[in-house]
C-alpha cells in the first residue's frame, strides 16, 4: 500500500530521542534532556505583540503563496543589510520552516540518479530528502581534527558528472563549525566552470561566538549565481513553533517552480506568522537576539570546560549554533547503544552521532539552563567513568 519513496525514509533520531525523553519524564523519571534543537527562551515580546496586532487587524486570510509583499520586502532588505546580497522580492519564497524550504528545493531540482554532496556530520534531514527526491547522497567525512569542515581537495575528489548539488551548513548542526570567507572562496574556486548548485543552510547565522558570519552567496559573483540561501527565524529569535523559513535565489525559473509546487501543496504559510516576522527581519528584536547569544556563549564555555575535564571525552569549542559534538571514541564506537544506556541509567538524553553520519560521537544541545548543564555533565562523566 505504501509508496517506495515513503518506505525509504527513516524517522528522525533527534525527534525520537526527544520524544522518548518526554515520555520518561511524564512517567515521573528525573530526565535532563540535551537533545532538543530549539532555544529555551521565549519568543521576544515585540514579535508576539505584532502577532496580536495581526489578529486585531483581521490579518487572517490567504496571502500570496510566497508571502505577502511587505514581508518579502523585509526579507530582501535583511539580506542586503546583513549579508550584502541583492535579490528581487520575486526571487524569495517563504515556507513552513527551513525544512519545508529544503523539501521544495530538492523536489524541484533533484532528478533520479542525481548526486548531492553532503559533508558529514550532517543534519539528519539532508540525506532523507535526497532519497525521497530520487537522488544519491555522496558524503565527505570530516572529524574534530579538521574542525568538521571539508577542504577544496575533498570537494574536488567528490565531484562526478552526476553531481547536482553541494550542501553547506554554516554554522553547522550538529558541530557548530563555521566556514570563514576564505574557506568559502576556496570551495567556490573548485566549483567554477561547473553547473553544480550550492544549498547554503544559514539557519544559525545570528548565533556566532567567534569571528564573523559570511553568507556563502556573498563571496563571489559565481557563488551568488549558483547558491540557494536557506534561512529562517526558528533559532535566532526562538520562533520554532511559528514555522517560518525562507529561501532566496537569483534563478527566477527555480523560484517560479517552487512557487508552483508550494501552491499545489501547502499554499501560503500562516498569515499571522508572516505579519509578526517582519519586526524580527527589520532588526527590531536584535537586542533579544544579542541577549540569547551572550547567554548561549556562557553555556557553551561552561559545557566545553566541564566535558573536556573528563579524560574519556573530548569536544571542540564550536564557533556557532548551540550544539557540542562530543567525541566518545575512547570508550565507545556505538553511539546508539551509548545514548540509550545513559538515558535509561542516568536520565540524560543525548543524540547519537550515528544519526548525523558520524559514529563515535554524541550531540549535546546547550540550549538549556546552567544548572541542568552542570548536573547533566556530572551524570555523563560518572556514566563514562563506569562504562
Amino acid at each position: 500500500m505504501l509508496t517506495k519513496r515513503v518506505q525509504s525514509l527513516s524517522p528522525s533520531l533527534t525527534i525520537a530521542i526527544s520524544t522518548l525523553a518526554a515520555e520518561l519524564k511524564a512517567q515521573g523519571k528525573d530526565i535532563i534532556s540535551f537533545s532538543a534543537g530549539e532555544p529555551d527562551f521565549n519568543t521576544p515580546e515585540i514579535i508576539k505583540d505584532e502577532a496580536k496586532k495581526a489578529l486585531d487587524e483581521n490579518f487572517t486570510r490567504y496571502t500570496a503563496v510566497p508571502g505577502f509583499p511587505k514581508l518579502l520586502d523585509s526579507i530582501k532588505l535583511k539580506l542586503k543589510r546583513d549579508n550584502n546580497l541583492e535579490y528581487k522580492s520575486s526571487q524569495i519564497i517563504v515556507s513552513n520552516g527551513a525544512k519545508h524550504s529544503l523539501f521544495n528545493l530538492f523536489q524541484t531540482v533533484i532528478e533520479e540518479g542525481d548526486e548531492v554532496i553532503i559533508p558529514s556530520p550532517y543534519w539528519v534531514t539532508y540525506p532523507e530528502l535526497v532519497i525521497y527526491s530520487g537522488g544519491k547522497s555522496v558524503f565527505i567525512e570530516t572529524t574534530d581534527e579538521d574542525g568538521f569542515k571539508i577542504t577544496p581537495e575533498q570537494l574536488k575528489a567528490a565531484i562526478t558528472p552526476k553531481t547536482k548539488m553541494l550542501i553547506l551548513t554554516t554554522p553547522s548542526n550538529p558541530t557548530g563549525s563555521v566556514y570563514s570567507k576564505e574557506e568559502l572562496e576556496a570551495l567556490g574556486e573548485v566549483l567554477k566552470g561547473t553547473d553544480i548548485l550550492v544549498a547554503s543552510d544559514e539557519m544559525y547565522e545570528k548565533l556566532i561566538y567567534e569571528g564573523e558570519f559570511t553568507a556563502t552567496a556573498s563571496v563571489s559573483q559565481d557563488m551568488f549565481e549558483r547558491t540557494i540561501t536557506i534561512n529562517g527565524l526558528s533559532k535566532s529569535v526562538a520562533m520554532t513553533g511559528w514555522r517560518f523559513g525562507y529561501l532566496a535565489s537569483p534563478k527566477d525559473e527555480l523560484i517560479a517552480a517552487m512557487k508552483k509546487l508550494q501552491s499545489q501543496s501547502t499554499s501560503n504559510i500562516n498569515s499571522i506568522t508572516q505579519y509578526a516576522a517582519i519586526v524580527a527581519l527589520k532588526g527590531e528584536a536584535d537586542s533579544d537576539i544579542e541577549m540569547m547569544r551572550k547567554e548561549f556563549k556562557k553555556r557553551r564555555d561552561l559545557a566545553v570546560k566541564l566535558l573536556n575535564d573528563s579524560d574519556k571525552l573530548s569536544v571542540l569549542k564550536p564557533d556557532g549554533a548551540f550544539y557540542l559534538f562530543v567525541n566518545i571514541q575512547k570508550i565507545s564506537n556505538d553511539s546508539m547503544t551509548f545514548c540509550k544506556q545513559i538515558l535509561e541509567e542516568k536520565g540524560v538524553a543525548l543524540v547519537p552521532g550515528v544519526g548525523f553520519g558520524s559514529e563515535g560521537y554524541f550531540r549535546f544541545s546547550f540550549a538549556t539552563d546552567v544548572d541542568s548543564i552542570k548536573e547533566g555533565i556530572t551524570r555523563i562523566k560518572d556514566f563514562c567513568d563506569n562504562y
